[in-house]
């Protein structure tokens, strides 16, 4: 009886245990609804299957997935509260079909979602306007992806958001307003192209990162409101100006870095620093005098990092600048002098109006003084600049240069650079820009902005002041040319400009004048395609399996029609072009641009100069140019053998191999010509289009090089390929293959 009464009890406190475990089961052990299953099902196929969802199923419990720190799913009341997506793909994008857009409707149909974390998932494109339909979010975290433009001002509409992190992103924009957010408390916009203007933030931020940004103005007055703020990072930026001395008595400051920055002048030695400030770095920035005794050294409890400005600069410190380099740098950055003209223009008209009220004739007399003094100033200010320690002087001569070409460098007007109307498929007016703004472009040229370096030239990217990427290449001209024939040649580089060619947007030439014998450095601006080249798709297996026939297609006649411009397009026919699968590039679209054709600077130079060869041509398969023209036709022809095969090559013997192949096929059978096919694109082309493109390219590597087709030729059989490919794709063999 007793062992039936301990029994009993020990069941009844098991049930009584399970019971009350089940009452506690924590929320994301619950069921989710189907609806939010479907859509994070469709959320995976958005951001095309990334490895970290690659196990999902529809068998997958979301609300009981194994821990994980790359996925982790919330659920409570039946919807998902809580989505973490880390991805593996910091240096790549996803494929051109991904759409923002189309991941947005998606994911914003989340309606209980609170935190939303997508990173490193390769996302690309602009944040789109309906991204305020995220009205219950908390945390928005899109950090290391590719999401570049502005960022939309409906982000302000997410009340309840307290963490905002887009670091590590290509957004930019000036003015950015995020005040609306009053509950925001971390705002991570790192490492991106944000700027020149300083954002607008609301006052409850505890965190603020803007570092490696584009930011170049003074500092706002207003952060002595940020009561809350705990860590500010303004770090690597161009931000200019005094130091504010109310950043390091902020009541709650305990991290403050303004490192790489261009803050001037001295600090007050009264400055009171915040008892929970525990470090500072201010290096590398031209701050003079001595730093306030509160920041003058490290102790127990804060760190200071002070060196490269010109702090105690007679102490003969190794980590610190000589005070005149400080001086000079400052007055290059600070806008000093403009602002120094106003008042002198201001004193000016006063003191005409003064003199006019005293007398007609003695203010003549005083205003064609002035005119004469102005006059005097202005060819004193001409004479300086050309005769400057650097040696650098602009063009003088661009008067005598063709009509169409405006005047290199800084006039005596002004520094905005002119534009000639040159209207190009949506691109920028041709610009002749500043050495100034060259710089400003590539950050004075610092190493982490070099992207390509050859014996001729240096490659660099950079940031206009719109926002815009770009592409700079640094040509040191061994030779002296006259301005007039530089000008000349840019002036025909400056009508290159096509849908299927890396365009230029403009150039800057520079001359040394305490060197008359030595050459010119010219400064050539290029149209940045960021997609990577039709090499990197032939050769990544991913992105190979994406690009099918109608794809390749389009890039082929995209190609074809680059180099008829070329050969036919301007007053001079352009041949000899480098063209292989590296030299042409993809945009997002997947438009295909030659980006290394054979136009030089120097009149007495070959093509190895041109200010568009980025590519090294010695590592790439080349025809000898018995015929500079057909040369184009044969390099032509090896794109579209590569593009029907999906097999790169490196030799001629592959060339001559793969052709044969292709022979062979258009001979045997259609079968036989199949399986020479990439297998990427069977199933996916109508076989009278890729026996066409087949045909071409063999007449195009045809030996007898007066066999080869023109250009034309290529053209219209290209056509006819391409309206047989559409004829089949609209009968609907393309969606059922």
């Amino acid at each position: 009886m007793e062992n039936l009464i301990m029994v009993f009890c020990k069941s009844s406190i098991f049930i009584f245990l399970a019971l009350f475990s089940i009452i506690l089961l924590p929320c994301s052990l619950a069921q989710l609804s189907s609806a939010d299953s479907r859509i994070l099902f469709q959320v995976q196929q958005k951001l095309e299957y990334p490895q970290v969802l690659q196990g999902w199923s529809r068998w997958t419990n979301f609300c009981f997935l194994p821990s994980n720190p790359n996925l982790v799913v919330v659920c409570s009341g039946n919807h998902v509260t809580e989505l973490t997506i880390v991805g593996n793909k910091t240096a790549s994008k996803l494929s051109p079909s991904f759409s923002m857009d189309s991941l947005f409707t998606v994911a914003t149909k989340l309606s209980s979602l609170k935190k939303l974390t997508l990173v490193s998932l390769g996302l690309w494109g602009t944040l789109p306007p309906k991204v305020d339909r995220f009205w219950s979010l908390e945390v928005m975290n899109f950090s290391s992806n590719f999401i570049n433009g502005e960022i939309p001002p409906t982000i302000s509409s997410i009340k309840n958001l307290t963490v905002l992190d887009l670091s590590h992103n290509l957004l930019n924009g000036s003015g950015l307003d995020l005040k609306g957010l009053k509950n925001l408390e971390v705002l991570d916009l790192g490492s991106n192209h944000l700027g020149p203007k300083f954002p607008s933030l609301s006052y409850s931020l505890v965190s603020i990162t803007l570092k490696n940004n584009s930011l170049r103005i003074q500092m706002p007055t207003d952060f002595v409101k940020f009561v809350k703020l705990e860590r500010l990072d303004l770090s690597l930026n161009k931000l200019v100006g005094p130091l504010p001395s109310s950043l390091f008595s902020l009541s709650s400051i305990q991290y403050l870095n303004l490192a790489n920055n261009q803050f001037s002048g001295s600090m007050p030695t009264n400055l009171k620093c915040a008892t929970k400030l525990g470090f500072v770095d201010v290096s590398n920035n031209l701050l003079i005098g001595k730093l306030p005794s509160c920041i003058g050294s490290n102790s127990a409890n804060r760190t200071i990092i002070s060196m490269w400005n010109c702090i105690n600069a007679t102490s003969g410190s190794k980590y610190q600048h000589p005070y005149k380099f400080c001086q000079k740098e400052a007055i290059a950055v600070m806008p000093t002098r403009k602002n120094g003209e106003k008042k002198k223009e201001e004193t000016t008209l006063k003191l005409g109006l003064v003199l006019g009220i005293i007398g007609g004739i003695v203010g003549i007399v005083g205003l064609v003084g002035l005119l004469i003094l102005g006059i005097y100033r202005r060819r004193a200010a001409r004479r300086v600049l050309e005769g400057r320690s650097d040696s650098f002087a602009f063009n003088k001569n661009a008067a005598s240069a063709p009509s169409s070409i405006a005047k290199d460098g800084p006039g005596p007007g002004g520094r905005r650079p002119q534009t000639m109307r040159t209207a190009a498929l949506g691109l920028p007016p041709y610009t002749v820009f500043t050495l100034e703004e060259i710089e400003e472009a590539t950050d004075n040229f610092d190493s982490v902005n070099l992207v390509g370096e050859g014996s001729q030239a240096q490659l660099y990217k950079g940031w206009l002041r719109d926002g815009t990427i770009v592409l700079i290449k640094c040509l040191k001209l061994k030779q002296k040319h006259s301005p007039q024939t530089l000008q000349q040649h840019m002036e025909v580089i400056s009508k290159l400009r096509h849908r299927h060619l890396v365009s230029v947007l403009g150039h800057c030439i520079v001359t040394y004048v305490d060197h008359p014998n030595s050459g010119s450095t010219v400064f050539v601006v290029l149209e940045n395609v960021s997609n990577g080249s039709l090499r990197d798709h032939l050769t990544d297996p991913r992105k190979k399996d994406f690009l099918k026939w109608p794809h390749r297609m389009g890039m082929t006649m995209g190609i074809a029609r680059g180099i008829q411009f070329l050969h036919t397009g301007t007053q001079h026919g352009i041949f000899g072009n480098d063209l292989n699968i590296a030299t042409v590039l993809l945009d997002d679209n997947l438009t295909a641009k030659i980006s290394s054709y054979n136009i030089s600077i120097s009149p007495k130079q070959t093509g190895s100069e041109s200010p568009l060869n980025t590519h090294d041509a010695s590592s790439q398969v080349s025809h000898r140019p018995t015929n500079p023209e057909k040369d184009d036709i044969y390099q032509f022809g090896v794109i579209i053998l590569q593009l029907i095969t999906g097999k790169p090559v490196n030799s001629e013997d592959e060339i001559t191999e793969l052709k044969d192949e292709l022979e062979i096929g258009l001979t045997e059978s259609p079968n036989r010509l199949k399986e020479v096919t990439d297998s990427s694109i069977r199933g996916t082309f109508a076989y009278e289009s890729i026996k066409t493109a087949a045909q071409i390219a063999i007449n195009c590597l045809n030996d007898d090089v007066s066999a080869r087709p023109s250009i034309e030729d290529v053209l219209w059989n290209m056509q006819y390929s391409v309206q047989v490919q559409e004829g089949w794709n609209s009968s609907g063999n393309l969606s059922t293959n």
